[in-house]
C-alpha cells in the first residue's frame, strides 16, 4: 500500500475548502473529502493529479469521478449511518471508500471485469470498503440483497432502470445522472409502493452505464 503523506492531506484540505466554496456544505462529506486519500485509486504514474478537481483514468476506458461529483451525489443521498446502500459502478472504488466512510453498509456492483478484481484486492488491505462488490449487470442491480435504503449510480444511464427501483426501500432515495451525451443528476425518492418523487439538478457527464445488451470489455 502506498503512504498517505502530510502533503497528500494538505492537498485534501484545499480540495475540501474548494468544495464548499463551490456549494458542498455537508459537513460529513468534506470530512470524508478530507480523510480517504484518493491517490490511492489511481495508477501511481497519475498521483499527481489526485487533488485535482478533474476526473482520472482508471482502465477499461473508465474514469473515477470528478471529487465535486462524488461529493455532490452523496450529500444528495442524505446518508445516516448503518443505512444499506447499492452502488452501481464501482470503478476505482474511491465513491465506495467515501459511503463506508460515512458508516454506509455499501453492497457495489461493477461490470468491469478488470475494475472488479483491481477493486477487489484493493479493498482487501484497505480500511474502508464496501460489505460486498459484485461482478455484475448493473441495471439488475442486486435484488437478492434488497431493499437498500439508498442507491447511488455512477455512470450515465438512458433511462432509470426499473430494477432500481424495485429495489429501493420507501421512503429511501436513488441518485442517478440520466441522459446520453450530456446527463441531468436525478434524484428519485420512493414515497410508495408505486409512488415515486423526482428532482432534477444540473449537467454532468459521465461514462455509460451498460445494460446486459451492451458489449464489456473482459
Amino acid at each position: 500500500m502506498r503512504k498517505d503523506s502530510l502533503k497528500h492531506k494538505g492537498l485534501r484540505n484545499q480540495l475540501a475548502n474548494q468544495l464548499e466554496t463551490r456549494g458542498i456544505h455537508n459537513e460529513s462529506v468534506l470530512e470524508a473529502i478530507r480523510t480517504v486519500p484518493r491517490h490511492l485509486f489511481l495508477d501511481k504514474t497519475l498521483e499527481a493529479y489526485a487533488y485535482e478537481d478533474r476526473a482520472i483514468p482508471i482502465g477499461a476506458e473508465q474514469t473515477i469521478s470528478h471529487p465535486y461529483t462524488v461529493a455532490f451525489q452523496t450529500e444528495l443521498l442524505e446518508l445516516q449511518p448503518k443505512m444499506k446502500v447499492l452502488e452501481i459502478g464501482t470503478g476505482s472504488g474511491y465513491q465506495s471508500a467515501i459511503l463506508s466512510y460515512l458508516e454506509a453498509e455499501v453492497y457495489s456492483v461493477e461490470r468491469q471485469l478488470e475494475l472488479f478484481r483491481k477493486a477487489e484486492m484493493f479493498f482487501s488491505t484497505f480500511r474502508w470498503k464496501p460489505k460486498l462488490i459484485r461482478y455484475a449487470d448493473g441495471y439488475k442491480g442486486l435484488p437478492e440483497f434488497a431493499p437498500f435504503d439508498r442507491i447511488v449510480v455512477t455512470a450515465g444511464a438512458k433511462e432509470v432502470p426499473k430494477a432500481l427501483l424495485a429495489q429501493l426501500k420507501i421512503g429511501g432515495i436513488l441518485v442517478i445522472p440520466v441522459g446520453e451525451e450530456q446527463q441531468k443528476m436525478t434524484v428519485i425518492e420512493r414515497k410508495g409502493s408505486k409512488e415515486f418523487h423526482k428532482t432534477v439538478y444540473g449537467d454532468f457527464q459521465f461514462v455509460p452505464l451498460l445494460n446486459s445488451t451492451e458489449g464489456v470489455k473482459r
